[in-house]
């Protein structure tokens, strides 16, 4: 089910149209997939299918992404239907960059298809990559009502770190996945104090930053995520 939005204030009417009425903990994917090794890829993979998909199942929480069938959108919507998962897997993705199938203009260069695994697709307004930014912590933050959301980011480019920013100026919890690689191997580092990255300073100096391992065993990772999922996140009650 999918519904085009233009305006923020739409987003409770919208979402109620395409069945998403109900407020539960959020779980927010940010990253990309790209720049690393066969292994890590399957390392990475690992931790969808065996710890972030379980967990939004268990906990019947919302997974919120970027919806196009690339990284760690791929990732989420597989490991969804790997384990046969019945948690909503919402796509919020820019209308100017995913190719639809009833689309009477033709598609940007870089357009992507939208993942075929999500169960639901937010179309927000925007021609470039980033522009959906904002509204994945909008769209993540009317789903919660009063439930904890959190961040988890993994990887990740130059879009990785508006995402970041984005969820902590919005007071939600980010989670960067270390050994991951890029972005979130630069925010992992500043919050030891070992980087140059100004920017990656910033938002490790915001106390809404935290990272874990992804060498860590499934169990921690499952029972460190879950926690702050069930009482850490973010609660807008």
């Amino acid at each position: 089910m999918a519904i085009k939005v233009s305006e923020v204030a739409e987003l409770p009417y919208a979402l109620g149209q395409i069945n998403l009425t109900s407020s539960q903990p959020v779980l927010v994917i940010v990253g990309g997939a790209s720049q690393i090794s066969d292994i890590d890829f399957l390392r990475i993979q690992s931790l969808f299918v065996e710890v972030l998909a379980p967990i939004a199942e268990t906990l019947g929480a919302y997974v919120v992404d970027g919806g196009t069938d690339a990284g760690v959108m791929r990732l989420m919507g597989y490991a969804r239907n790997h384990i046969n998962a019945r948690f909503p897997l919402i796509g919020v993705a820019p209308v100017g960059k995913v190719v639809l199938s009833e689309q009477t203009t033709t598609p940007a260069d870089d357009a992507s298809p939208l993942q075929a695994d999500h169960t639901h697709f937010v179309l927000v307004p925007g021609n470039n990559w980033g522009d959906e930014s904002p509204w994945i912590v909008d769209v993540a933050t009317v789903l919660a009502g009063e439930y904890p959301s959190l961040t988890v980011l993994i990887n990740g480019g130059e879009i990785t770190f508006v995402d970041a920013l984005s969820s902590i100026t919005a007071g939600r919890l980010v989670i960067a996945i270390a050994g991951s690689g890029r972005t979130a191997d630069k925010l992992a580092l500043a919050l030891s104090g070992n980087t140059t990255d100004e920017r990656a300073t910033k938002l490790a100096a915001s106390g809404k930053l935290q990272t874990i391992n992804l060498d860590a065993e499934p169990e921690e990772l499952t029972k460190t995520i879950t926690n702050l999922l069930s009482n850490g996140g973010v609660n807008h009650g």
